[in-house]
């Protein structure tokens, strides 16, 4: 209840005034709604924006050397490492009190490893050093210019301490060039030897697969949509029976099922053999390279392409198509012009989301991909769990990352992301 007083503004039923109790009451409904939402927005933010965020931070962090070896990189500031001359005793001093101090804490090894990611022995090095550094009185043994480079050769060795060097600030663009097959040197960025040249191929491979992913989910599950869409209802229900079941069973056992049909002694070859298609001396190689990835991934990710486009087909309305038919337009004209236009939103959905979740897949590729059907997300893997490169990994995770966007922004650029939708 509101009224009027004749020389002010409108009150409400408590005497404030309306506009300033409307704004109050609009105010607490919209806290009330941040609370209501506020457990999902903390769980985005500790499971998805934390990760991204600590990924994109990782990539460029290079603080191992300057905080193991904080004096010798300070008297490496003066040394002009394209002298090609080696540094004076005042940083083999400073060395020497570093690698002893880091020895005793037992941190050398992972100065030595980053170090190592630049330049193949320096971890070998560090350890050894360190061994005898322990015993040495920084004193009374001095100077260490001879006695380090008596320790191990490499220590008179100048693209050593220039590797040092060059990776001893805190933050660094060596991960990013490494995962595009580039390497940061005393000189500036140089392309790796070709030798090692892998990363560049592996996204290629990645892009390239994904897309004739994609390709084949569309292929093989339009059909299926489709009959979903316009089959009797007894009949869609258990159509989608088979569409979801793969999602009773795990990954894992779906891959691995794929694994045991393809390789070269298996149901396939086997079937082919017994119908006279291929001679027993001339089984198909059907896993451990590209073929394989593409056939298990297309039915692992097919429900991803059917489920949008189903929604999508269920809400075009088959008076449409009865219309063009009763207007003179053949079959396939009717269905060309008339229906595959308003199916195109779930095909654009079902491209993305199978895409997407292509472009980063690990574990078919891993199992039924061998050395040829692997992707980038493999080579990610590789080096959080074995090379223990995690600067590395999150350089290439990055890249994939914005690549994704990338695609997506040109996507939206071209077909625009408003007539992407799951029906409705």
């Amino acid at each position: 209840m509101s009224y009027t007083d004749e020389n002010g503004p409108v009150l409400a039923a408590d005497g404030q005034p309306l506009k300033r109790s409307l704004a109050i009451a609009l105010r607490r409904q919209k806290i009330r709604a941040l609370l209501l939402i506020s457990p999902l927005l903390i769980f985005v933010l500790f499971t998805f924006l934390f990760p991204i965020a600590s990924m994109l931070f990782r990539s460029v962090e290079n603080d191992i050397v300057a905080e193991i070896l904080p004096e010798t990189v300070i008297a490496l500031e003066t040394w002009d490492g394209q002298a090609g001359v080696l540094p004076d005793e005042a940083v083999y001093a400073a060395f020497a009190g570093d690698i002893q101090r880091a020895a005793k804490a037992k941190v050398h090894t992972r100065v030595g490893l980053r170090l190592n990611y630049e330049k193949s022995g320096i971890a070998s090095l560090f350890k050894k050093t360190a061994r005898k550094a322990k015993k040495w009185d920084l004193e009374a043994d001095a100077p260490f210019k001879d006695k380090l480079i008596a320790t191990h050769k490499g220590w008179g060795d100048v693209e050593i301490w220039r590797t040092l060097q060059t990776h001893s600030s805190r933050y660094t663009s060596g991960y990013f060039l490494n995962a595009v097959d580039m390497r940061k040197t005393p000189s500036g960025p140089e392309f790796q030897p070709e030798d090692r040249q892998i990363l560049i191929k592996l996204f290629e491979r990645t892009l390239i697969m994904s897309l004739m992913i994609t390709v084949a989910c569309i292929a093989l599950g339009y059909p299926v949509a489709w009959l979903l869409a316009n089959l009797p209802m007894r009949q869609a229900n258990l159509l989608m029976i088979l569409v979801l079941l793969p999602f009773w069973t795990s990954l894992l056992v779906r891959t691995s099922a794929w694994k045991v049909m393809l390789q070269q002694q298996g149901v396939i070859n086997d079937l082919l053999v017994a119908l006279g298609m291929i001679e027993e001396t001339g089984r198909l190689v059907m896993i451990n390279n590209q073929f394989g990835t593409i056939v298990a991934m297309t039915h692992i990710l097919l429900p991803f392409m059917i489920l949008p486009m189903y929604s999508v087909m269920q809400t075009i309305p088959p008076t449409y198509l009865r219309a063009a038919k009763s207007l003179g337009a053949t079959n396939w004209t009717a269905f060309w012009r008339v229906y595959f236009p308003q199916s195109v939103p779930g095909i654009g959905a079902g491209s993305i989301l199978v895409f997407i979740l292509a472009i980063g897949y690990y574990i078919t590729p891993e199992i039924v991909g061998g050395n040829k059907g692997v992707f980038i997300s493999n080579r990610i893997a590789y080096h959080i769990f074995q090379s223990m490169n995690w600067g590395l990994a999150a350089a290439l995770g990055t890249i994939l990352l914005v690549a994704v966007l990338i695609l997506y922004w040109a996507y939206d650029k071209i077909v625009g992301i408003d007539n992407v939708k799951l029906g409705g």
